[in-house]
């Protein structure tokens, strides 16, 4: 059965989720809030290659990876900290700390610049993981994947931090509904104010990023409470076991 499902080829996609694939794509190479386009793809294709980085396999295999020290095999000419943030987020995110997100981010790596490489690292991860599962890359292992982004787009960041953007809630600044202005795009309206929504507020923009590829992925924020409607092929009580699942193999402890 194995063989026969691979002689296949990749299984067809939601028209929905098709878009939304590809509108993730185009935005990894559009320039940012704090990133320009051809940095945002770079980060993008770091964050693939340090699932090759023998320091980070090295790491991801320790007790603590505060214990191991080197360099990390990377791609671009990042400095360190970028490059360290890259590549932590990528392949042992579960692990990082508070004391480490503060270091990181008082150096040249400002905070803000750090909440949108979460966002990029959370992206490609998606599509990446994604393409893996569905056999639409001829890739042996999830680490292989090489699909290519398309060419990165001319244009300078906006480099807009909202106001009201508070350190009350995480490990970073966040912005609450009620302290968003006129000028801040606004995501909460579109995929609601759970606190989840709130993570990468610091660059708004980001939260549209992700979480529109996140609904389509999973299921729409209005529907989490109504476990009576399958908005998917899938029944819901599906969805949530391989939901659950996936969530304790990723020590998730949301």
């Amino acid at each position: 059965m194995t063989t026969d499902l691979a002689n296949q080829g990749p299984p067809p996609i939601r028209t929905d989720l098709a878009d939304a694939i590809d509108l993730a794509r185009q935005r990894l190479v559009k320039p940012g809030t704090w990133w320009t386009g051809e940095q945002r793809r770079a980060i993008a294709e770091e964050a693939r290659h340090a699932r090759k980085c023998p320091l980070c396999q090295q790491r991801k295999n320790a007790f603590s990876p505060y214990s191991v020290q080197g360099s990390h095999d990377a791609l671009g000419d990042f400095s360190p900290d970028v490059i360290d943030a890259i590549h932590r987020l990528s392949t042992d995110s579960g692990r990082l700390s508070e004391k480490w997100v503060r270091d990181t981010t008082r150096g040249d790596l400002s905070e803000e610049a750090y909440v949108e490489i979460v966002g990029i690292v959370a992206i490609i991860t998606a599509l990446d993981t994604f393409n893996y599962v569905i056999g639409s890359t001829t890739a042996t292992a999830f680490s292989d994947i090489s699909s290519q982004l398309p060419k990165p787009q001319p244009g300078e960041p906006t480099r807009h931090r909202p106001n009201g953007a508070k350190r009350n809630l995480a490990w970073v600044h966040t912005l609450a509904p009620e302290d968003v202005e006129p000028t801040d795009p606004n995501p909460y309206p579109v995929h609601g104010m759970a606190n989840i929504h709130r993570g990468l507020s610091l660059v708004p923009q980001e939260v549209f990023n992700f979480f529109d590829l996140d609904v389509e992925l999973y299921i729409q924020d209005s529907q989490l409470r109504d476990y009576g409607n399958s908005p998917r092929a899938i029944n819901r009580a599906q969805i949530e076991l391989i939901a659950g699942r996936a969530s304790a193999i990723n020590n998730c402890h949301y």
